[in-house]
């Protein structure tokens, strides 16, 4: 098995918080900018249902793993388990302003049904994939303030709580199938992975282009003057799919792995931002604890 180079100090703490209950979410929550909140609207509908999915595809290789490991992917479960549920009330904001998201949901479900029948294996090599999406993506959301500037406090701590555990536990799928792949040679291990992130990137972008353009559609804004505003905010500014892109080709590189670009410090700097967001029974809850 080759060597993870996980922190060895690196603790995994799920965070029981939870955020706008109650509080009623503006349509625009977002610097009441309607193509910066369909961006978050619409990556928020996928996660729910996706992260269940990382959590099976994961725990189908907890067997046998190293003690560390195996009570990183018990954290990383938690972790998910409580960020689908803050996301699932937060979706409920989104459905509560009037869009429908089926069309959304059914993109996600169509997905999903893809896998069934697959090699657990593949299914581990997709979550290792979209697992370092959601790293990147997190690292860039909280390093950078523009992304979530003027945004209502309640979502954009969901947000930051959210970016910061995926940075904490950004190794667990990728040190599971480490150990899931040990007997495998590292060509075979670097083109399967190679191959399933290409697809999952572009599923990935076709998937999330679909549902804003159709929350979007829902505002009456269509036409190519929106895709140009939309591809703009995401290559332009503030740029997020560009300012990622050093980092999603660095995985494919020779001796890859997450944790190779420890950034631990944003963890504690999105939970001093996050902080007043957090609804006040939680925090007296964690004050209490």
């Amino acid at each position: 098995m080759a060597k993870a180079i996980t922190p060895a100090d690196l603790t995994i703490t799920p965070r029981d918080v939870r955020f706008g209950r109650g509080q009623r979410l503006g349509r625009y929550w977002l610097n009441d900018d309607p193509i910066a909140t369909a961006f978050y609207n619409a990556l928020s509908v996928t996660f729910p249902k996706g992260e269940a999915y990382f959590c099976e595809s994961v725990k189908a290789f907890r067997e046998g793993t190293p003690p560390k490991l195996a009570g990183e992917i018990a954290a990383f479960v938690k972790q998910e388990v409580i960020h689908s549920r803050e996301h699932v009330a937060f979706n409920r904001h989104v459905v509560d302003q009037g869009y429908d998201v089926s069309l959304l949901e059914r993109h996600v479900d169509e997905a999903l049904a893809l896998t069934k029948g697959r090699h657990p294996i593949g299914n581990l090599a997709a979550t290792m994939a979209l697992e370092h999406f959601t790293a990147m993506l997190a690292h860039e959301l909280i390093a950078n303030p523009k992304h979530l500037a003027g945004g209502e406090a309640q979502a954009v701590g969901l947000w930051k709580w959210h970016a910061a555990e995926e940075i904490e536990h950004k190794g667990v799928a990728y040190d599971t199938w480490m150990h899931a792949t040990r007997d495998w040679s590292r060509g075979r291990r670097w083109r399967v992975k190679a191959l399933v992130m290409l697809i999952t990137t572009w599923k990935f972008f076709q998937g999330r282009r679909k549902g804003m353009l159709e929350l979007l559609r829902q505002d009456g804004m269509t036409g190519p003057k929106v895709w140009a505003k939309l591809a703009w905010y995401a290559f332009g500014r503030p740029g997020m799919a560009r300012k990622v892109a050093g980092v999603w080709v660095s995985y494919f590189l020779p001796g890859f792995h997450p944790w190779k670009h420890d950034d631990r410090a944003l963890i504690a700097l999105a939970e001093s931002d996050y902080a007043d967001a957090v609804m006040p029974a939680a925090r007296r809850e964690a004050v209490a604890a």
